[in-house]
This record gives structure tokens, sequence and C-alpha cells, in this order.
């Protein structure tokens, strides 16, 4: 019987079921398990039905997906009231599938001449594999994992900022260009955003991240869908320790002539401006301009035209009336709004990308209209999403907050901050 007490990922050869590697739990399921997972797939296909998803009797749940006829990859989550959603589960295949292509290309993987030499060659991306396996459960406020929008930050002097990062791109011979900031893209090109995919913005700033520690790099990508064959070059400098430029060139220019002079000349005169996005950056991800109200207690504003994406869970709050509940863990907020968003997209403001058959409601099925609103009251908090052609905003409000009211705080939300940042 399957008792996996965390997150664990395996990969398997679809047609042979050889075992490529297991990642997660420190607790490796045993082998008679991986060779159930594979053979109960296996045995379905052969009968003409295709198994996606299933949950045990203890709680976990395990979800399939086989990508390009080649590899099979399966998501298992720990039982004992995890929260971890079938939506999450398969976000996290499509990304350790789009994380593979990225280093190795398609070719490699479709392909599979060597099990062995692709066993090795797997290994540069555990990395990655693991980043994603952590924020699944993240206590930083990471959520392009889930919602495959690039978790932004948004900085007070950001004109100088896109205007430096255009003028580097530009002397890169580069069209795609962007500014990371703990993590978090600070400013992006034009094409960075237009002509990316959210998929692939969104695995750049996690191997992005992954390669932080490193001063300067040159590091050979492919685009999972803009050109998952044919490498492109991944130029990336530290501009401060946790502020670093990135570029996608071709052979021009040199990693030797880049550092040594196009750094210099386009950002040595901003230094403080980074300095103060890295103060912000540890503060929150909307600049000070904007403020937020004492009974918000964590939100997530997702711009859908540009696939962008701000996550917020304030650290202290501002003066509360007596009624006012104990703020929730940074931890638990944000758990909270993995949970809230995934209830919401999968069941109200679906999409051919979140909807999940088994979760919809009943009483929707058959009606023209999507919805624009909705709220959820729980014993910790007051959730509330909020709909329009241009965002979605997912708020956690306080307990003493009326739910007439809910409604009311979310758009003076919505506008508080799009009026500030023209998010």
């Amino acid at each position: 019987m399957l008792q996996a007490e965390t997150l664990q990922l395996l990969c398997l050869t679809a047609s042979s079921g050889v075992p490529l590697f297991s990642r997660g739990s420190t607790k490796q399921l045993p082998f008679s398990i991986v060779g159930s997972l594979n053979g109960v797939h296996m045995f379905g296909a052969g009968h003409g039905a295709q198994l996606s998803s299933c949950e045990t009797d203890r709680g976990s749940r395990v979800v399939w997906e086989v990508f390009q006829e080649s590899l099979m990859l399966i998501a298992v989550s720990g039982g004992g009231g995890s929260g971890i959603s079938e939506l999450q589960l398969r976000r996290l295949l499509e990304n350790v599938w789009n994380c593979m292509v990225l280093v190795l290309g398609q070719d490699e993987l479709a392909n599979i001449r060597n099990v062995e030499r692709l066993k090795r060659e797997l290994r540069s991306c555990y990395r990655l594999f693991d980043l994603l396996l952590e924020r699944v459960n993240d206590e930083q406020g990471f959520m392009g994992d889930l919602t495959q929008c690039a978790d932004c930050l948004l900085p007070s002097t950001s004109a100088l900022l896109q205007d430096a990062l255009d003028s580097f791109a530009q002397a890169a011979e580069s069209e795609f260009g962007c500014l990371l900031v703990r993590g978090r893209v600070a400013q992006a090109t034009e094409k960075w955003w237009s002509r990316l995919t959210s998929q692939e913005v969104v695995v750049l700033s996690i191997l992005m991240h992954s390669l932080s520690n490193a001063s300067s790099c040159d590091y050979p990508v492919f685009l999972p869908q803009g050109s998952p064959t044919v490498a492109i070059r991944l130029l990336g400098f530290q501009l401060l320790p946790g502020v670093h430029v990135w570029v996608l060139c071709g052979p021009k220019p040199s990693l030797y002539k880049a550092e040594n002079e196009l750094v210099s000349r386009f950002w040595s005169t901003l230094v403080e401006n980074l300095r103060s996005c890295l103060e912000q950056a540890d503060r929150s991800t909307l600049p000070p301009s904007v403020n937020l109200r004492w009974d918000v207690q964590a939100l997530l504003l997702i711009n859908r035209e540009s696939r962008r994406a701000v996550t917020v869970c304030p650290r202290v709050r501002g003066a509360a009336p007596a009624e006012a509940t104990p703020l929730l863990s940074s931890g638990r907020r944000l758990e909270l709004l993995r949970l809230f968003y995934t209830f919401a997209v999968t069941r109200y403001f679906t999409s051919q990308e979140t909807s999940v058959s088994s979760a919809s409601e009943d009483f929707s099925q058959g009606f023209t209209h999507v919805p624009v609103q909705c709220y959820l009251v729980t014993e910790e908090c007051k959730c509330y999403g909020l709909q329009s052609p241009q965002h979605q905003l997912f708020l956690l409000m306080d307990l003493s907050v009326p739910t007439f009211a809910l409604r009311t705080v979310a758009t003076q939300t919505l506008s508080a901050i799009t009026s500030a940042t023209a998010f």
C-alpha cells in the first residue's frame, strides 16, 4: 500500500518503464511500488483506458502524464491532509518536462538512444526539479509554478531600470532581456513578455534563480515551445548579490565583452536604484506607495494579458480593531492562498488549462456565462476572488470583515494596486 509522507517525483521511459530518476522524499519509494504505478498505467493503456490520476484510501494522490510518447512522469503526494491538489501535481509535471527540454532539448528526450547516458544527463536538471518540489509548499511567495505566470516585483524606479535594461539588451544584440531580483522579475523587455510563452518565462525564471550564485554565466538553453531543438545562449551577470540581469542572444557578444564592457556601461550608475529594489524585495513585492488595508492577510494579483503576477503576504499589519483575529503565519497564509486559487480556477474561473472535470460545480454546468467573482468563508480567514478581462485577484481577509463587505475590499485593493503601479 502506498504511504508517501511527502511529495515525490518519478520519471520512467514510457515504452519499457525503466526508472530514470526519483526526486522528493528522502525515503525513496520501493521498486515494487514504482513498478506497480507504471504497470497499472500500462495496463489501462493496453485496454484503451487513459489513467491520469487517482486517490488512495490513505489520502495520497497520484498523477501520471506521458510526454512525446517517450517519458512518463509520475507525481505522488502524501496523505494526512497535505492539501496538494491535482492541478498542482499536473502543473508540476508540465514544469518538470519543460525544465528537461530547457536544459537538454526535445530531441534528446523524444528519441532515447542510450538510457544510461540519459540518466547521467538528467542529473543536470536535478536542481531545477528540487526547486519545483520546494515551491509546491513555498513560504517565500513564489506562485509561478502553479499559476503559470511570472513571479514579479514592482519596483518604484521602474522607468529608469526599464530604459537601462532595453539599452543593455540592444547592446548585447538581443531583444530578450530580464532583470531578476531575489528570484522575481523586476523588469523585462517587451519581447520577453510578448514572444516567450508563459511556461517558458516560468521555467527560465527558475533556471536563472538556480544559477544566481554565479557572478557571470553563459548557458545554452532550448525554449520548450519557441526553440525546442536549437539551443540559444542565456547570458547572466550579477549586478549585486540578489540582483541579476539576463539576456537571450546569439553567438555575439562574447561573455568577456559583455561582462567587462556592457555591464559597467549600463548599470554602474544605477547601483543605488538596484539597492532600493533589494530592500523593497525584502519587504514586499509592491512599492511603498501602495498601502494595503489592515484586514488583507495575503493576495495574489495576476495580469491576464501579460501573464505576470505579484504575491503579497504582509509580515506585519497596521492598527487592527480589537475584534481582529491573530495574524496567521506567512507559511499558512500562502498555503491557503494556493488552495483558494486552485479552488477558484478549477470551479469558477475555468479555462482549458485549469479545468478539472471532477471539480466542477453541478449548478454551473450548462450556463453560458463565466463567473467573475466568488468567495469562500473558512475557519481561518475569508477569501474573495475577482476576475476582469485584464486581471484576476485572489484575496485572503481577516475573519472580522463582514461577508457583505468582501467585494468592496477586493475592488478597493485592486484599484489601489493598479492605479499606483499600472500593473
